[in-house]
């Protein structure tokens, strides 16, 4: 198995067939799914269930079974509050939103869903969750985003945050999944429905405005005043998702020099340049995917844009153009850990086992306890609910920080507020993130980073995740002697391996939303010492595989 870029990478999506919007509708409602066919059961990956009604693998007996599998789940975990209800703007996301009220009005649980019907990003719902449950000790919220975040134009994703309001653990979403593949098997016996009519206008459903409840409290988590009194001129490309109408209400709530460059919905994202993989994919770390936000590199000071969801962040900067997902991070927690005076001082940098390691030296170099945890942002959220965790992060460009007085913001990953964060930390430093991050490496190191996709089935999948140290026979890397072999973190299985020396590393991990693995590689030592970690990397899972 190798990555191979496609020839499409980075070109317009119009070159390729846009997905049928008709036919895929279709499919959703009028396909069932084979409970015998392992992709078509319900599983919750790192945030959810996600598929495709083409593939039947998320269909609407998809979406009632998980719906009523969360009633059941909230009744027996004495969860008796509203829940909130958010949707992007994937084409299965409307009619998924459909079948959740249904099954939700029928439970009779108490819906917020969106004023006006506008769309709403996963950290406006974790937001919501939180305020809501502020000083309450019964009757607490939980809630629902329908979305399969960055994935492509014919997926369809639902997942579920308890009270707490990030993404649910394993214990949670392991009981959802095996409680709705039961109902599944017994053809929805158990699945409690009403109409869509009856449900929109049941008692139990309501409207909450999310847009202006995120938006005015987006002031305790940045330093709006200083982006404003700068006037630092920021461009934003919300790639047609969910917060698409948060960011002029954004600019026009603090005055803000924030353009919006586009606020074009479409179901096809035609709009997009293709992924390395020649498919249309919503990934603001992607330099394939990123072309028009690119393009915007000399005409802001800084510029942003979010996935569908508004949960993962993209930042291009002047000086580097679009700043791959870890030199943000590092930048990020570099910038945050020295202008957030209101933290406590044992405040930890939190981050997955396969972000860069740049974020353990500036955690040392900053007397920053450090947390690695596996690949999934649910391991931050206790850290971020109690402020122990001051800044969480992922590679792939999803981050949630506290706010400025050290109370939880979001508990899920927050791309608004990590995009703005760029404009604040040009405002305050006077130079952009890039600038910023080669002062960091003159000081620290310079660390080139890179992941590899390649296909797997699903059985290779299941084969990667469960590899054990003792399968990797190699003695060094890349010319170094391998210090660490580990397929933990944080006590925690990272559902593959990582393999260490002194100056580099890599790790292996099978996607939890799409049929492929990935191999995330870094070297201290520059960037043709990465092309040998890399290529051993790959030899050593495929290997390991068979």
């Amino acid at each position: 198995m190798s990555a191979k870029i496609s020839p499409l990478a980075g070109k317009p999506a119009t070159e390729v067939p846009p997905v049928d919007i008709a036919a895929l509708l279709a499919a959703y409602r009028d396909l069932r799914p084979d409970p015998s066919v392992p992709e078509q059961r319900i599983v919750f990956g790192t945030s959810g269930h996600r598929g495709s009604s083409f593939d039947r693998s998320f269909n609407e007996w998809h979406v009632w079974a998980v719906v009523q599998a969360i009633c059941d789940y909230r009744a027996q975990a004495g969860i008796d509050g509203p829940l909130f209800v958010g949707i992007d703007t994937h084409a299965l996301s409307e009619p998924a939103f459909e079948s959740t009220l249904e099954v939700l009005a029928a439970n009779g649980v108490e819906s917020y869903v969106s004023q006006g019907g506008e769309f709403t990003p996963t950290p406006a719902v974790s937001h919501a969750i939180l305020a809501f449950n502020h000083d309450r000790d019964r009757g607490k919220a939980d809630g629902i985003v329908i979305t399969p975040s960055h994935n492509p134009p014919e997926s369809g994703g639902i997942k579920y945050n308890p009270p707490h309001g990030g993404p649910a653990d394993t214990d949670a979403t392991s009981w959802i999944a095996a409680r709705a593949n039961v109902l599944i098997e017994g053809e929805l016996r158990g699945v409690k429905r009403l109409t869509f009519a009856q449900a929109k206008n049941a008692a139990t459903t309501r409207e909450y405005d999310f847009l202006q409840r995120y938006v005015d409290d987006l002031g305790d988590v940045l330093d709006l005043d200083v982006i404003r009194g700068s006037g630092v001129r920021m461009g934003v490309d919300p790639l047609g998702g969910a917060g698409v109408h948060y960011w002029a209400a954004i600019g026009n709530r603090y005055n803000l020099n924030l353009t919006v460059v586009s606020e074009v919905v479409d179901p096809t994202f035609s709009f997009m340049s293709l992924d390395w993989d020649g498919r249309v994919r919503m990934d603001p770390s992607s330099s394939y995917a990123m072309q028009r936000l690119i393009g915007l590199k000399d005409k802001f000071d800084v510029a942003f844009a979010c996935d569908t969801d508004h949960d993962r962040h993209g930042v291009v900067a002047p000086s580097a153009g679009l700043m791959p997902a870890n030199n943000y991070l590092a930048t990020a927690a570099w910038y945050l850990f020295q202008n957030r005076p209101g933290w406590r001082e044992d405040a930890a940098v939190g981050k997955t086992a396969v972000s860069t390691g740049l974020l353990d030296r500036i955690a040392k170099h900053l007397g920053r306890p450090l947390l690695e945890v596996p690949v999934g942002f649910k391991y931050f959220v206790s850290g971020l609910y109690d402020g122990s965790l001051g800044f969480g992060c992922e590679e792939s460009a999803g981050a949630s920080f506290l706010t400025r007085n050290a109370a939880a913001w979001s508990t899920d990953k927050d791309g608004l507020a990590a995009a703005l964060l760029a404009g604040e930390m040009t405002a305050k430093l006077g130079r952009d993130p890039g600038l910023i991050y080669r002062e960091i490496t003159e000081k620290l190191g310079d660390p080139a980073n890179a992941r590899i996709d390649a296909p797997a089935t699903h059985a290779q999948k299941g084969r990667l995740s469960k590899l054990a140290p003792e399968q990797v026979t190699s003695k060094t890397l890349a010319g170094d002697p391998i210090v660490a072999v580990v397929n933990q973190a944080n006590g925690q299985a990272i559902g593959g391996i990582k393999v260490m020396s002194e100056q580099a590393w890599f790790a292996a991990r099978p996607s939890g939303t799409e049929d492929i693995y990935k191999v995330y590689g870094e070297s201290f030592r520059g960037k043709d010492h990465l092309a040998k970690v890399l290529e051993e990397a790959q030899a050593m899972v495929d290997k390991a595989l068979g």
